[in-house]
């Protein structure tokens, strides 16, 4: 299974992604890359900066 669709169900389950939960998750390094594929095939995902530790990173989510 691709990364993208692995992403993509865990997104549709409801769930929220980080750049380092989708290393731990699925071993991709570049989920930005990963969101724009998906984004280009018409899925409405949205991303909010969230504070992790002190550092503002990107989370991802579909949008309802």
């Amino acid at each position: 299974m691709s990364q993208s669709i692995e992403i993509l169900g865990h997104l549709k389950a409801g769930n929220r992604l980080t750049s380092l939960e989708a290393v731990r998750q699925f071993g991709t390094l570049r989920l930005a890359a990963r969101i724009f594929d998906l984004r280009g095939k018409g899925h409405q995902i949205e991303s909010i900066m969230v504070d992790r530790k002190g550092k503002l990173v990107a989370q991802y989510y579909l949008k309802r």
